[in-house]
């Protein structure tokens, strides 16, 4: 299992907890997963066909990825959302 880390707004979707361990070989996988264990985050991450949002920003072990990146236990995956204003 990889750890996925949730910043704000999204670690509040999720039970208000930051660190989630879930099951999955990608990227994707893992996000797909995530969703399953908190559906309140169902559209925030990934869209209706199951593609990570433009806005939704990815790092595995504090590399910038893709869904198709590859992950073993142990890696850190931490999911940040593009943050805007003036």
């Amino acid at each position: 299992m990889a750890l996925v880390r949730l910043r704000a707004p999204l670690k509040g979707m999720a039970g208000d907890r930051s660190d989630h361990d879930v099951a999955g070989d990608t990227v994707g996988e893992l996000l797909r997963g995530l969703e399953r264990e908190h559906p309140s985050l169902a559209g925030w991450i990934l869209d209706e066909r199951g593609v990570m949002r433009r806005h939704i920003n990815v790092f595995v072990n504090g590399e910038r990825c893709g869904e198709d990146t590859t992950v073993d236990g142990g890696d850190r995956v931490d999911v940040l959302p593009a943050i805007s204003g003036g």
